[in-house]
C-alpha cells in the first residue's frame, strides 16, 4: 500500500497534487510520502511481534536522504551502513550509534576508526583480513569492536544476478565451511569481541525458501560455535524482502509471512535478532516525477521522451528493472510506446513496447515504486545536475534535497596550472 492516489482525476502524494510540486519545483524530481514510510516501518515491526527486542536497522544505501533517515530514527529504527559517509548520515539524522551496524566488504581503516570512535553497535566482518585490520585499529585506540562474521551460506536467492549476494562465488562474506576456523582465529585477536553471526543473500527476494535455507544454516552454525566455546549473542538476518513493481507479476511475500518464517526458524536461538530492511520500507514510498518533452515517431511504436534520464533513475538500465509508469492526469486513452530519456545512450530506456495511458508533450508522468535505489544511485552523466527530492506529509510538502545547478558542477572542476 502507498499514499499515491488519484483524486479528482489527478495523481496526488497524500493530499498534495503532484502537478503542484512540478509547477513549483520543476522536473524531474523524486517525491516521497512520509505516511507511506511510517506505515511500512510499523508493518515491518508488527510482523516481528513475538521476536524478543529485535533491532531493525534500515539499509541506508537504499535511500540515504536525511528526511527519510530522520523519519525512521524517530520511529526507533537503527541503521545498516556500508560506508563512512552513510555512517555520518545516520548519526546526523539522529540514529543512536548503538543502533548502527557497519556492513560491507571494503571497509577502510579510516572508516573502522570512525565506527569505533562513535561507539557503533556492531561491525559485520567479511574476511579474516578485515578482522585483522580492525583488530589493529581498535587496539591502537584502546577500544573494543563488537563483531560478527558475515557468513556466505551458498544459497541462490533466485533474484537478479547483480543483486544476489549469498552464492559461493559472490564477493560477500566468508565461506560457511570456514566459519568455525574464522571464529577461532578472531577470538585470539585483541580489540575484538565476536558476539554474533550475520547473513544476507540478496535483494528483491520474492520467495521465502532461500531465506529459510540460509537462516537454517545460520542456526546450525550458532549451535556449533557455542559448542566450540564462543558466546553468540546476536544474529543479523540481513534484509532484501521484495516489493511489488509490476502489477502483472505475483506480489512478493508479505512482511507478516516473513515474520512468521523467522519466528519458526529462529525458535530457541537465544540471540538478539537484527534485520536490515531497505526497499520494503521505502520502495513504494517514492515516485520519480517527470515531464514528457515530446512524443517521437518510431518504426513500430512511438518514443515517449521524458526529461528524466538514466542518470536520475539507473535501475532499468542497470538491472532491466520494471517501474509502473502512470500519467499524473490520465485521459482514459491507451497506446503502446517506448519510454526513454534524453541521455545519449540506448540504455537510457525505461520501458519498451509498454501498454500505458496515452500521453503527449507537456504531460506529467510518474515512475512508481522509485523510493529505493533511485535518487541514491543518481549521477551527473551528460552534465546533468543531481536530481532533487521532496517529501510530502498530509497537505504539506518540502524540498529535502535541492536541484544541483550546473554552475556547481562546473565550479567543482579545476584547471591545471598550464591552462
Amino acid at each position: 500500500m502507498n499514499h499515491f492516489d488519484l483524486k479528482n482525476g489527478e495523481l496526488h502524494a497524500e493530499d498534495v497534487p503532484l502537478s503542484q510540486i512540478a509547477a513549483e519545483a520543476g522536473t524531474p524530481i523524486y517525491v516521497y510520502s512520509a505516511a507511506t514510510i511510517e506505515r511500512h516501518a510499523r508493518v515491518f515491526r508488527e510482523a516481528l511481534e513475538g521476536v524478543d527486542d529485535p533491532l531493525i536497522a534500515f539499509a541506508v544505501k537504499s535511500n540515504p536522504n536525511a528526511a527519510v533517515l530522520a523519519t525512521l530514527a524517530r520511529l526507533g529504527l537503527g541503521a545498516d551502513v556500508v560506508s563512512g559517509g552513510e555512517l555520518r548520515r545516520a548519526l546526523a539524522a539522529g540514529v543512536p550509534a548503538e543502533k548502527i551496524v557497519f556492513s560491507g566488504v571494503g571497509k577502510t581503516a579510516e572508516e573502522m576508526a570512525l565506527g569505533l570512535e562513535e561507539g557503533i553497535g556492531q561491525f559485520n566482518l567479511e574476511s579474516l583480513e578485515e578482522a585483522e585490520t580492525l583488530s589493529q585499529v581498535a587496539s591502537a585506540r584502546g577500544l573494543t569492536a563488537r563483531v560478527a562474521f558475515r557468513v556466505n551460506p551458498d544459497v541462490d536467492a533466485g533474484t537478479h544476478s547483480k543483486i544476489s549476494t549469498g552464492r559461493a562465488d559472490d564477493k560477500f562474506g566468508i565461506a560457511y565451511d570456514r566459519a568455525l576456523d574464522a571464529y577461532a582465529r578472531v577470538a585470539t585477536l585483541p580489540g575484538l569481541d565476536p558476539i554474533g553471526v550475520a547473513v544476507h543473500i540478496g535483494s528483491q527476494l520474492t520467495d521465502l525458501a532461500p531465506s529459510r535455507a540460509a537462516f537454517t544454516r545460520v542456526g546450525a552454525l550458532i549451535a556449533d560455535l557455542r559448542a566450540a566455546g564462543h558466546t553468540i549473542r546476536t544474529a543479523d538476518l540481513g534484509g532484501g524482502l521484495g516489493v511489488p513493481y509490476n502489477p502483472a507479476v505475483p506480489a512478493p511475500p508479505t512482511p507478516a509471512a516473513y515474520g512468521a518464517m523467522v519466528r519458526e526458524v529462529t525458535a530457541g536461538w537465544d540471540v538478539r535478532l537484527i534485520f536490515e530492511p531497505g526497499r520494503v520500507i521505502v520502495g513504494n514510498a517514492g515516485v520519480l516525477l517527470t515531464r514528457v518533452i515530446r512524443v517521437k515517431e518510431g518504426k513500430n511504436d512511438p518514443f515517449v521522451v521524458v526529461d528524466a534520464g538514466m542518470n536520475d533513475l539507473l535501475r532499468p538500465s542497470l538491472y532491466d528493472a520494471w517501474h509502473d509508469i502512470q500519467p499524473v492526469a490520465p485521459k482514459g486513452e491507451r497506446f503502446r510506446a517506448n519510454i526513454v530519456g534524453p541521455i545519449c545512450e540506448t540504455g537510457d530506456t525505461f520501458a519498451r513496447t509498454r501498454e500505458m495511458d496515452q500521453v503527449v508533450a507537456g504531460d506529467l508522468v510518474a515512475f512508481m515504486t522509485a523510493g529505493a535505489y533511485g535518487a541514491t544511485m543518481a549521477n551527473t552523466y551528460n552534465s546533468r545536475g543531481l536530481v532533487p527530492e521532496a517529501m510530502v506529509s498530509e497537505d504539506r510538502w518540502a524540498i529535502v534535497r535541492d536541484r544541483q545547478p550546473i554552475e556547481a558542477l562546473i565550479a567543482a572542476d579545476r584547471l591545471p596550472p598550464w591552462l
